[in-house]
């Protein structure tokens, strides 16, 4: 069985209704990203923190997968599928698909700020419950954070994302440019000769590779024409 290594950006989750952090009127609000983005910021106001990611939150808890989000799912039928998502949203998870790594971290967990990438002190948070009371503990007695990559830190999953790409057979990039970091990157670890699929409407495509097929259509409709050609419907 061929596997797909699909890497998603925000333009995947902007069609589900899900703003991005850097657009004008996006997620960041009126906050400033040194504020609550930044370890720095973490440090200077937790209380701040953890109101600001307990809004976001409450925010994408009503918002479904799209058909995209489904449609890649539905690749795991005839594919062996990961999917590597910049993507702080668990849609993904939500539409179906099984094996997703995130690289700039869940919005749906918290961890301990003292042990991040430790495992034991994760929580997963349900749309039902999914606010963090500030000053709540880990387990190992330090304040629970978002399970998320501030600024400045580095991307644990990145070694993860690009030994996958490296043993793609497909590759579909989804709503984030090739001028982009890390899928720029990321893209470059794929086997010479890998079909890559590019959808994304924007007709700017940097750093063109001869074998990148560019659908110039949003998540849904790109999707849509390439389950097409990859699964014969």
């Amino acid at each position: 069985m061929k596997k797909i290594v699909v890497l998603t950006g925000a333009g995947m989750s902007a069609e589900s209704g899900l703003k991005t952090f850097r657009d004008a009127d996006g997620l960041w609000e009126n906050y400033p990203v040194q504020q609550v983005a930044t370890h720095e910021g973490w440090e200077a106001d937790p209380v701040l923190v953890t109101n600001f990611y307990n809004m976001l939150r409450r925010k994408c808890v009503g918002v479904q997968p799209n058909e995209g989000h489904r449609l890649v799912a539905k690749l795991e039928e005839q594919y062996r599928v990961t999917v590597v998502t910049q993507n702080v949203d668990n849609l993904h998870e939500v539409a179906g698909s099984t094996h997703v790594v995130h690289l700039h971290g869940e919005l749906m967990k918290v961890c301990s700020s003292r042990d991040v990438e430790n495992p034991r002190y994760w929580k997963t948070l349900t749309p039902d419950d999914c606010e963090v009371a500030p000053g709540t503990k880990a387990g190992d007695g330090s304040l629970l954070r978002p399970y998320i990559v501030f600024f400045g830190e580095a991307v644990p999953n990145i070694g993860v994302a690009a030994q996958e790409v490296s043993e793609a057979d497909i590759l579909i990039i989804i709503g984030t440019s090739l001028n982009v970091y890390p899928a720029a990157g990321l893209v470059h670890y794929a086997q010479s000769g890998t079909p890559i699929y590019l959808i994304d409407p924007n007709p700017s495509v940097g750093g063109m590779l001869s074998h990148v097929h560019h659908l110039q259509k949003g998540a849904s409709e790109g999707m849509k024409e390439l389950c097409g050609l990859l699964m014969g419907e």
